[in-house]
C-alpha cells in the first residue's frame, strides 16, 4: 500500500527518527557523566542538556555545508527560529499563557536581536556569509554560555526558567564507561540522522523541482525542532509553560550563533537565490524579517509586561500558517 511513496521520504523519517533517539542518549549520557563529577544541576541544564537538544540542528546543517548543500544549511537554521517561536512556542502560549521574569529575560533576549542583527547585516550588505562571519557567530556563542553561566551562579533563583532542567536523580546508576560509550553512540546516531535527512530532503526537493532553501525552511527545520517540541509539550503538560520561552529563546540563540557559525565556518555560503518572491530573494524578502517578526511579538510585550497573553500565542500561529502557506506558494509558483 506504501509502493507509490519513495523510499527517499521513508528514509528522511529514519534519518529524524535517527536525530531524535541519538539526541536524547546524548543529553542523558552527558547529564550522568557532569553528575558524576558534581556539577551543579543548573548548569548542566543550561549547557550540556541545552546544546544537546540543538545537536541535530548542528549536525544537520554543518553536514550539508560540508557536502555543498547551502541552501538546506540556511534554511535549516533559519526555519527553527521561525518554527520553534511560531509553532512549538505559540502552541504553549496560546494553551496555557504563563508569567515571565523580565530581569531574566532581558540579557537572552538583548542577545538575541543583537545577534540577529549582525547576521541580518551581512546577508543584506553583502549577499553572503564569508569565514570571518561564521567564527563571529561561534566566538559569540562562547561569550554567550560564559555569560549565562556567570549570571546563574550570581542569580541562581532567576535562571531557573531559562534551563532545559533534567529530571532529577537521587544517584548515578551505571558505569562511567557506559555513559562514555552512550555518548559516543548517541553522537554517531545524530551524525548518520543527519546525513540520511540531508542527502535525502535534497533528492525529495530535485525531484519535486522544489528549491532546497524551502525543504529547509519547512520539513528539515520541523523536524530538527521535534527535541524542542517534546521540551514544550512536556513543560506545558507539567504546568511550567513559562518554562517553554526561556527553552526556546535559548534554542533559537543556539540556532543563530552556533548551528549557523558552525554551517558557515566549516563552508562559508551565499544566501540563496534558488526560492524568490516577486522577484526577488525570498530568504531577504521573506525568512528574515518573518524571524524577526515571530521573535519580537514573542518576547518584547513579555518584557514589558512580565507576562505572556493568549493573543501573543494565536498570532504566532497564524504568521506561522501563513509562511508555511507562502512557501508553499514559492514551492509551486
Amino acid at each position: 500500500m506504501f509502493s507509490f511513496i519513495p523510499n527517499e521520504v521513508f528514509l528522511l523519517i529514519f534519518g529524524f527518527i535517527l536525530l531524535i533517539k541519538g539526541g536524547d542518549w546524548f543529553v542523558d549520557a552527558a547529564s550522568s557523566i557532569a553528575k558524576r563529577f558534581h556539577l551543579p544541576e543548573l548548569l548542566i541544564g543550561a549547557t550540556v542538556v541545552s546544546i544537546g537538544t540543538t545537536l541535530p540542528e548542528v549536525m544537520t546543517s554543518v553536514m550539508a555545508a560540508a557536502g555543498g548543500m547551502s541552501e538546506i544549511a540556511y534554511g535549516n537554521a533559519i526555519g527553527s527560529i521561525i518554527c520553534n517561536t511560531s509553532l512549538i512556542a505559540a502552541i504553549t502560549i496560546a494553551v496555557k499563557p504563563g508569567k515571565a521574569d523580565k530581569r531574566a529575560l532581558v540579557f537572552p533576549v538583548c542577545f538575541f536581536f543583537g545577534a540577529m542583527a549582525f547576521y541580518a547585516f551581512n546577508a543584506y550588505a553583502f549577499g553572503k556569509f564569508e569565514l570571518w562571519t561564521g567564527i563571529v557567530l561561534l566566538v559569540g556563542f562562547v561569550v554567550y554560555m560564559i555569560i549565562n553561566v556567570l549570571n546563574m551562579k550570581k542569580n541562581p533563583a532567576e535562571e531557573l526558567e531559562l534551563a532545559e532542567m533534567p529530571e532529577p536523580e537521587e544517584e548515578v546508576s551505571g558505569s562511567l564507561l557506559k555513559d562514555i560509550l552512550v555518548l559516543l553512540g548517541g553522537a554517531v546516531i545524530i551524525a548518520l540522522g543527519a546525513e540520511l535527512l540531508k542527502d535525502n530532503a535534497s533528492a525529495i526537493a530535485k525531484m519535486l523541482n522544489i528549491p532546497e532553501s524551502v525543504i529547509g525552511l519547512t520539513i528539515v527545520a520541523l523536524g530538527t525542532s521535534l527535541p524542542e517540541l517534546v521540551t514544550a509539550v512536556t513543560a506545558l503538560m507539567k504546568g511550567h509553560g513559562a518554562l517553554s520561552l526561556g527553552n526556546i529563546i535559548g534554542a533559537n540563540i543556539f540556532n543563530l550563533v552556533l548551528v549557523s557559525g558552525a554551517a558557515i565556518t566549516v563552508s562559508p555560503f551565499a544566501i540563496p537565490e534558488g526560492a524568490t518572491l516577486f522577484g526577488h530573494s525570498a530568504s531577504l524578502l521573506l525568512d528574515i524579517p518573518v524571524a524577526f517578526a515571530v521573535m519580537a511579538i514573542m518576547t518584547l510585550p513579555a518584557l514589558f509586561r512580565g507576562k505572556l497573553a493568549r493573543w501573543q500565542g494565536i498570532s504566532l500561529l497564524l504568521i506561522y500558517l501563513a509562511y508555511t502557506a507562502m512557501q508553499v506558494y514559492i514551492a509551486v509558483a
